[in-house]
């Protein structure tokens, strides 16, 4: 219903309502046939005011309808927009947690390497080591047996004439 058509809703209500407002004095002025028509008048314009006064009820409830629907509306497109929101987060976390996983993972290569070359340094270090050991004791005896044969040279040139 637009303004306009409200605006003259609005102004035949107003007339009725005036109207009948006058009429109870009237009535008792009145005798006979005039009484008996304005009663009658009444009753009309009584049922006209109700009619307006219904169809502008009708348009109320209406109206309220028109603004609680368009109110759900809104909330509806609201929680869309959050559902689509959450939802675009989650993916993303999902997302992040999948290359986290990756990552995790390949830490997880590089330490068994790391720990397998450990082992096997420590066995090259360990065989060194005794490699080590084995040349000093090595070392000690060829310089003992130097010194022998040395010493014998020295005894035999010396002290053998």
């Amino acid at each position: 219903m637009s303004s306009e058509e409200f605006e003259k809703l609005h102004e035949i209500y107003r007339s009725l309502y005036d109207e009948l407002k006058l009429m109870p004095d009237r009535a008792l002025s009145c005798h006979g046939e005039e009484r008996k028509r304005l009663v009658r008048t009444f009753d009309e314009r009584q049922g006209e005011a109700e009619e307006v006064t219904h169809a502008q009820s009708q348009r109320a409830l209406l109206l309220q309808g028109t603004d609680s629907l368009n109110s759900a509306s809104q909330s509806i497109e609201r929680s869309q927009r959050i559902a689509n929101e959450t939802e675009q987060i989650g993916t993303d976390i999902i997302e992040e947690l999948g290359e986290q996983r990756e990552q995790l993972d390949r830490t997880r290569n590089r330490l068994v390497n790391t720990g397998e070359n450990l082992s096997r340094s420590r066995k090259i270090l360990r065989a060194m080591s005794r490699r080590l050991v084995t040349n000093k004791l090595l070392l000690g005896v060829i310089i003992l047996m130097e010194l022998a044969i040395l010493g014998g040279v020295i005894y035999v040139k010396f002290f053998t004439k």
